[in-house]
């Protein structure tokens, strides 16, 4: 049972349906390889930092930041795990271009076979009834790695690249954003460190509502209720203070998205109830929208342009 349920959420949290469709804009910039980069918390990776239009040519000018996972998924199709990308540079190019965004250094955080491991917030399954926990946290492949994921981008990577870079450090200029299990360990990366990420984008986040063998609705709605109670506790009690932060959800409604209503709607109950205002928080419903590379690529414009708005 255990086996089967790892591997029906392990697909789930990886799949994608669909080609990307690259935005229009061609993109400028210039991407730089940091391969195999070491950690004394986390599994050795790859690191892709795209350096937007305009570092070059002005050398005094400082850049704000965007972390993003799944690295190997941003920029090239031919190196992405399923042959598709978001093209964020594309993207990124024709927002600064237009003034919409204050452009970003993007550092595409590869991921490993290690990523649901890497990506599930250890809190989260900490806080589920001891009951439940084991065979939540069996789904995943193992204990949660994602603390160690997080000081190695807390405290080797970003010291590394605004050593390496000319960005502005501070919270205020520094995001983090991913996919489905990235959406989530987005999230988590704001609540464990506040000082560090000022703006967190959760696109088509994966919550696991359904698992094999509770397929029975009278059997899955006091098991889902206890998961929703305990994790949106977890958000309630670790979210920062609103009005210092930024956080953007978003879902389809077709695919895997379609399961994520009720969870969603709880996270989003929760933060208004905390004193997020609409400025600084926005949960959004895309009708049509599947849980792939294609669906985010063109949605793209929106979590960028919401937590990068221009000075």
């Amino acid at each position: 049972m255990i086996a089967h349920r790892r591997s029906v959420l392990a697909g789930l949290a990886l799949l994608p349906w669909a080609t990307a469709a690259r935005a229009e804009t061609p993109a400028a910039g210039r991407l730089v390889e940091h391969p195999t980069m070491t950690s004394a918390h986390a599994a050795d990776r790859d690191v892709t930092v795209w350096l937007p239009p305009g570092y070059d040519d002005r050398p005094d000018a400082r850049w704000p930041v965007l972390y993003m996972h799944d690295g190997q998924n941003l920029f090239d199709g031919s190196r992405a795990a399923y042959g598709t990308e978001w093209g964020v540079d594309e993207h990124v190019t024709r927002l600064q271009a237009s003034g919409q965004m204050r452009a970003p250094i993007v550092v595409g955080v590869h991921n490993t076979p290690q990523r649901l491991r890497d990506y599930v917030p250890a809190d989260l399954i900490s806080a589920l009834p001891a009951d439940m926990r084991d065979d939540v946290q069996a789904i995943y492949g193992g204990v949660p790695l994602s603390d160690g994921y997080l000081r190695f981008l807390v405290e080797e990577l970003k010291p590394f690249i605004d050593r390496t870079y000319r960005t502005r450090s501070g919270r205020a200029d520094t995001a983090i954003m991913g996919s489905s299990m990235g959406g989530l360990i987005s999230l988590y990366a704001m609540i464990k460190h506040p000082d560090v990420f000022g703006g967190a984008g959760c696109v088509s986040t994966h919550w696991p509502l359904k698992i094999e063998g509770l397929d029975d609705p009278v059997a899955l709605a006091p098991w889902r209720e206890r998961l929703v109670t305990a994790w949106t506790g977890v958000v309630r009690d670790g979210l920062p203070r609103a009005g210092d932060h930024r956080l953007y959800f978003d879902r389809g409604d077709e695919t895997l998205d379609q399961f994520y209503a009720v969870f969603q709607t709880r996270i989003d109950e929760t933060v208004r109830a905390a004193g997020w205002s609409p400025e600084r928080f926005r949960s959004l419903v895309f009708p049509g929208a599947q849980h792939n590379e294609a669906s985010w690529n063109q949605r793209l414009d929106v979590p960028l342009t919401f937590l990068l708005p221009p000075a």
